[in-house]
């Protein structure tokens, strides 16, 4: 439970109250809208199609309809208590600061090992165009520009991630509208497909569904950041209302609508979806002069927007922890409104996991990519278990704050965690994710401890 200290002091008026909000309304809408379309779209959906074939839009609307649930929460939530720690201070304020530490800590290394998993396959897209060039070079150029935008106001970073969106959800729009022409036989040069590549729905069984289901799961990674900058705009009520409201629509359309076209156009079993990446894939197949290079830049452009994404990302988890106690000291110091410490910090972090690919590829990379590989099911459970015990008080101490509410609750909610359970379930049976789950598990629960521990001794002294 929550100590006194929680109810004397929130973490809503210790948190986020003194960075800049410097964020526009546009540019929330905007991170939003192509927060959604990130690189686990673009690139890792091809091994989810390839584990399941044509069910991969089953697989994609299942985890999509869990998503759109955990986003309802979420902004329930941040509505009422907007925050730069997002989901972190909720679970504070919820259950305890322990789980606060273990939700924003565990977060902030997925968030900061992204960034260097993200630098080196954009790295080796620009080296794919320019062979012969160091693809450290290229990790260290992509660090050095984004470090830099987010050590800058924060408004620099709104703006990269205003255009960067905006690309992207212009490719992907002009990829649907090409594949609905080219499905319904009318985009010149091809001929309708009709169901010729959907015979074999399930070709690898109920098996195949499940590793498609997981892969499907942790694509919608990256959903979280809109909660976290709404706390650096005028208006972060309104922006996070706005965010959530529009979520489904941007889910079924993005998500499930692209993987139909997808595997209707293009034979599941294809080589060129995992190798490529389905949408390049698509349209190479669909024999559109240059339309898979331009696929590329697209997919790079994501990789970068993610990048950028994660470097602001962690470092407003790291400085809301520390502005609540729960964290070094160093990272809160703000220059300019922006937590220029928390920040370079994040950077570093990052930095350090792609030299860990060039140094350890074998042993010590392997080991962290396994640790964070569920941390997003964490951060999805905290959610759910935080809006199950916030939502009667806030109902009880300020129901005027309630502006996102979650749907039927509290059966949603609780429809919701059974859902993460299953998958936690599915991904000890499977040899792939096993690790990734015990490896996760271990690293949360020994920050809970931590956490924990932390706690005690501060209500002692």
């Amino acid at each position: 439970m929550p100590s006194s200290t929680q109810t004397e002091t929130p973490p809503q008026q210790r948190d986020g109250t003194s960075l800049s909000p410097g964020l526009k309304q546009r540019h929330l809408s905007m991170i939003a809208l192509g927060g959604v379309i990130g690189a686990g779209l673009f690139v890792g959906s091809g091994a989810g199609i390839a584990a399941a074939g044509p069910s991969v839009v089953i697989a994609y609307a299942v985890s999509g309809l869990l998503v759109m649930l955990v986003m309802r929460m979420l902004g329930e939530m941040s509505a009422a208590h907007p925050s730069s720690g997002s989901f972190s201070a909720h679970a504070e304020r919820a259950i305890g600061p322990w789980a606060g530490f273990a939700a924003g800590w565990s977060f902030w290394v997925l968030l900061c090992t992204a960034v260097g998993l993200e630098g080196i396959g954009a790295a080796k897209i620009v080296q794919g165009w320019l062979p012969g060039t160091p693809q450290w070079a290229w990790v260290a150029l992509f660090m050095v520009v984004f470090c830099g935008a987010n050590l800058a106001a924060v408004k620099n970073f709104g703006e990269f991630e205003f255009w960067f969106a905006a690309l992207k959800v212009g490719a992907i729009s002009l990829f649907l509208v090409l594949g609905v022409l080219a499905i319904a036989g009318v985009l010149p040069g091809t001929d309708a497909p009709g169901t010729a590549n959907l015979g074999d729905f399930l070709p690898h069984g109920s098996e195949g569904l499940v590793i498609g289901l997981l892969a499907s799961v942790f694509a919608y990674g990256g959903l979280e950041t809109v909660t976290i900058a709404a706390a650096e705009s005028p208006d972060p009520v309104r922006g996070v209302a706005s965010a959530v409201r529009t979520a489904m629509w941007r889910i079924a359309l993005f998500y499930i609508g692209s993987m139909a076209v997808v595997v209707t156009l293009v034979p599941w079993d294809s080589k060129e979806v995992v190798e490529k990446g389905p949408y390049v894939a698509t349209l190479d197949h669909l024999g559109i002069p240059g339309a898979g290079q331009l696929m590329n830049v697209v997919v790079l452009v994501a990789l970068l927007s993610a990048m950028n994404a994660n470097i602001y990302g962690s470092s407003r988890i790291a400085y809301s922890l520390v502005q609540r106690g729960l964290g070094p000291k160093a990272l809160a110091r703000l220059s300019g409104g922006v937590p220029r410490i928390a920040v370079l910090t994040s950077c570093f972090f990052g930095f350090v996991c792609v030299l860990l690919s060039y140094w350890r590829p074998d042993d010590v990379f392997p080991w962290l990519l396994n640790m964070i590989g569920a941390v997003i099911l964490v951060v999805w459970i905290f959610i759910a278990v935080s809006q199950l015990l916030l939502r009667r008080r806030i109902e009880r101490e300020a129901p005027g704050k309630l502006v996102v509410r979650m749907w039927a609750f509290p059966w949603l909610t609780w429809l919701a965690l059974a859902g993460m359970a299953a998958i936690l379930v599915l991904m000890a049976r499977e040899h792939d994710t096993r690790l990734q789950l015990y490896s996760t598990g271990a690293m949360t629960l020994t920050l809970a401890a931590a956490g924990y521990v932390r706690q005690r001794l501060r209500a002692r002294s």
